[in-house]
């Protein structure tokens, strides 16, 4: 692995990384590594990941999340190209509360076929009536 100095030697997409766990690569550079998922949640579902271990978006170096989302792009392109996919969704969760269940920077590449294939992604507005969004644009502005 090229990066052993940000390795978690109890990290499944680690293993997968420093090939001790095999995968269905599509796609493999020195920085990033993009594979079938084994679980996917439609034909073509694939994985992009660092090959060095961090945690979760908020906390992987600029350059690397570009790569990544470079290849991830490149990845939905091909999925609408060659597989006959209609979109796709682009998608990466943040600790479990957010759906992270593994907790090594991924992406899902996730491509869509049918409207009505069962996957929702229910972010469906439940208090936006009862915010005060002006208020909470300047509480996020302040974190930047």
């Amino acid at each position: 692995m090229a990066n052993k100095h940000n390795f978690d030697p109890d990290c499944i997409f680690c293993k997968i990384a420093d090939g001790k766990i095999p995968c269905l690569k599509i796609y493999e550079d020195e920085d990033i590594l993009a594979f079938l998922d084994i679980s996917p949640s439609s034909k073509g579902h694939a994985l992009v990941i660092t090959k060095e271990h961090f945690a979760n978006f908020l906390v992987v170096p600029h350059d690397l999340l570009a790569k990544a989302y470079e290849v991830a792009q490149k990845i939905g392109q091909a999925q609408v190209s060659q597989l006959g996919a209609k979109g796709c969704n682009i998608i990466t969760n943040v600790n479990e509360i957010a759906g992270q269940s593994v907790k090594h920077f991924h992406i899902h590449v996730i491509p869509r076929y049918d409207p009505n294939d069962g996957l929702e992604l229910n972010f469906k507005p439940k208090m936006i009536e009862k915010l005060n969004l002006p208020v909470l644009a300047e509480e996020i502005k302040k974190g930047l």
